[in-house]
């Protein structure tokens, strides 16, 4: 009899035990309401349809146990059983281990093991070996691990199942397996992120403590700078006093000074007079410069007159002189036609080495404006990223300043109201409260009053009981008035206690209200942190951007330097070439002027040997 209230133990192992059907039905009855028992072991007991049923029920209302073990029992061969057996596996959420080995389950049973599958998200490890599955209720379980997300160990051997079916029964295991590893490490980053959060929300709020703190120490700071602006103020006023009697004195020196300039001003009269005499004089002079300088025109006239005379008498001599000099030059016209030649042979091969030299400065220079050209272009375009970045990150920054001051505002602004509100919530408190006592002292004092007059009136009555008698009445008719006074005073004793209840109660609700917008306000400033959290992150990606795009144009200028480097020997291998190249215009020079000296030397030569040189050596 296993019933809710039996001895606790987590395994229960009934294998190769011969039960009936109505042993089974009634064992699998009572561990429906259990919750102890972890681990069922049904082993070899032949289990039938009514078992089957039984234990559909078991695993539908059962929430406790994890194993069930039900090797050796047919279950197959009952299909109305079986199917029962499958909706309650459906239905469970908590049953993590099922051996169905040696079932005599065929295709059918294991589709509905796989229907039944497809919503079950507790089971891990499912036996299904030595059946009779085959090929469908092989590709039935392998759709059904499409859906199903938790299965992680499948067992299918002896079953007639086919290769590939069985490896892609495989590979969807080990997929699960991974997802399960993946969704284990994420809840374990999210439970460190969840304590880093509260880590943070804590740190903000200890900051944000500190910033109480901190505006209150402005606060005390701030009364000892206007108490000490107030001194400075006195002291300034001191100052003043003193600069306006300096002020004064200047004033008498100012009129002094006044004086003394018209005293100036007369003398600048004076000098005035004196300077248009001076200009005058200056006039008179001007006109005798003025006269010799005409004398020594006519003076240089004469001059060259005679400049003249002489320039004429040069130039007959020059005509002389050319005469003579066009003779030469006839002379030297043919000498010069023989040597045009040989220049002109120089010219042409100079010129072709001329042009080749400028072909190849051309092309360097082209060259050069073209590197230039791409170096320019890449260092405007870089010029222009990190102004747009550094544009961006002072919009940035701005925006993040413009935040703070308004929250800063805000919280001053709340600060305020907050003093407000508690001002005005003790000056309320302290009326209640003075009203409460005077009630109070009023109470006190007619009580005492009271008491005293009934204690002289019990001592009369004692002293003259006759009298008493006849007073009696009256006695009793006073005693009405005062426990109706006395009733009086006890309603308006509730009525003040009343409104102190009242009193207490706007009290508590204004604490409460204080402490929601407290909360709210915590909850903005929170947000707005988390937003500035945000944009903090954003700073930090664009300057990784920003240190990518840096490294970038680092390796753009490495490949650039290098690009320079093999320019340059380029150049210099050029500029080696050109200077070849020189050396050779140079030697062909060198050579034609040794040809031309030569050949002049050969003209003069024959020239000296003919009979016209002989001539002109006679004359």
């Amino acid at each position: 009899r296993l019933l809710p209230g039996a001895a606790p133990f987590s395994a229960l192992a009934l294998g190769d035990c011969g039960l009936s059907e109505e042993g089974v039905r009634l064992l699998l009855h009572g561990l429906c309401s259990n919750t102890t028992v972890k681990s069922l072991d049904l082993k070899g007991n032949n289990l039938r349809a009514v078992g089957a049923e039984a234990l559909g029920k078991l695993l539908r209302q059962n929430k406790s146990i994890r194993s069930l073990t039900l090797e050796w029992n047919s279950l197959g061969l009952w299909e109305e059983g079986f199917s029962f057996f499958c909706q309650g596996l459906r239905a469970n959420n908590f049953l993590q281990r099922l051996d169905l080995r040696n079932n005599q389950i065929n295709h059918q049973g294991a589709g509905e093991l796989a229907m039944a599958l497809t919503q079950n998200t507790s089971l891990q490890e499912l036996d299904l070996r030595w059946n009779n599955i085959g090929l469908l209720g092989g590709r039935a379980l392998l759709n059904c691990l499409h859906s199903n997300k938790t299965l992680k160990r499948l067992e299918l051997a002896g079953n007639n199942v086919p290769g590939d079916i069985l490896k892609a029964v495989e590979q969807a295991l080990d997929h699960n397996q991974d997802r399960e590893v993946i969704l284990s490490e994420a809840q374990n980053q999210v439970n460190i992120l969840s304590k880093e959060v509260l880590s943070l929300k804590d740190e903000k709020n200890k900051q944000f403590m500190d910033f109480v703190d901190t505006v209150d120490k402005q606060k005390e700071e701030r009364a000892r700078t206007e108490k000490m602006s107030a001194a400075r103020v006195s002291q300034l006023q001191e100052a003043l006093d003193e600069q306006y009697s300096i002020m004064n004195s200047l004033k008498t020196k100012l009129q002094m000074a006044e004086a003394a300039l018209a005293l100036s001003e007369q003398k600048v009269h004076k000098l005035g007079e004196l300077v248009n005499a001076m200009k005058q004089e200056q006039n008179s002079v001007a006109e005798c410069h003025f006269r010799e300088l005409q004398q020594q025109k006519q003076e240089g006239a004469d001059r060259e007159g005679r400049l003249l005379q002489d320039l004429s008498a040069a130039s007959e001599k020059n005509l002389l002189l050319r005469n003579q000099v066009d003779e030469l030059e006839r002379k030297c016209k043919v000498q010069q036609d023989q040597l045009f030649q040989v220049k002109q042979d120089l010219t042409n091969t100079t010129a072709e080495l001329k042009l080749r030299a400028v072909e190849a400065e051309e092309r360097l220079e082209m060259e050069k404006r073209k590197f230039k050209q791409s170096l320019e272009d890449m260092e405007s375009l870089r010029v222009k990223e990190v102004d747009r970045m550094a544009q961006q990150m002072e919009a940035s920054e701005r925006s993040m300043h413009d935040r703070i001051q308004r929250l800063e505002a805000i919280r001053i602004s709340l600060d305020e109201e907050l003093s407000q509100v508690k001002a005005a919530a003790l000056t309320e408190r302290g009326r209640a409260e003075e009203e409460l006592i005077k009630v109070r002292s009023q109470a006190r004092l007619e009580e005492q009053q009271r008491l005293e007059h009934l204690e002289e009136k019990l001592r009369l009555m004692t002293e003259s009981r006759d009298e008493a008698q006849n007073c009696c009445l009256k006695q009793k008719e006073m005693v009405a008035e005062a426990q109706a006074k006395a009733k009086q005073m006890s309603l308006y004793a509730d009525g003040l206690r009343r409104r102190l209840d009242e009193l207490q109660q706007d009290l508590d609700r204004k604490e409460e209200e204080k402490v929601t917008e407290l909360n709210k306000v915590k909850v903005e400033l929170q947000e707005q942190i988390g937003h500035l959290e945000a944009e903090r992150t954003a700073q930090d990606g664009l300057r990784e951007k920003i240190a990518a795009l840096e490294r970038q144009l680092k390796a753009l200028s490495s490949n650039h330097r290098e690009a320079l480097l093999d320019k340059e020997g380029e150049i210099s291998l050029l500029l080696e070439k050109l200077r070849m190249k020189e050396a050779e215009i140079s030697r062909m020079r060198e050579e034609e002027a040794q040809r031309a000296s030569f050949l002049q030397n050969a003209i003069m030569a024959y020239v000296q040997g003919s009979p016209l040189g002989t001539h002109s050596s006679r004359k």
